[in-house]
């Protein structure tokens, strides 16, 4: 969509397209290598605990040698789309046998 070496500038092309200008010099930096082994390692720990959230995945994870802290690991499970599972509270469910008023 954004060719570089056409004449129109830069800026112009991106107001042109509506997107914002920064997106347009914006490049994608890859993840590292440590950080694809320990997301592996969750991943592999989440299917074996899928209860576990990222305080008890930070505990396991310092248990097999990996330093990780809680705030890096909950990064991590929130970038591979990763979360605990656990009873949740169910206020906005209404019981079929109660009566609506208005």
């Amino acid at each position: 969509m954004i060719d570089r070496h056409h004449d129109l500038p830069l800026n112009r092309q991106a107001k042109v397209l509506g997107i914002s200008r920064g997106s347009v010099y914006y490049l994608p930096r890859s993840v590292p290598a440590a950080d694809l082994a320990l997301m592996r390692r969750i991943d592999a720990l989440h299917l074996e605990y899928p209860f576990a959230g990222s305080r008890m995945l930070q505990g396991l994870l310092n248990a097999e040698g990996h330093v990780a802290g809680r705030l890096h690991v909950a990064t991590l499970m929130k970038r591979m789309g990763v979360e605990a599972l656990y009873r949740r509270p169910r206020t906005s469910k209404r019981m079929p046998g109660h009566a609506i008023f208005p």
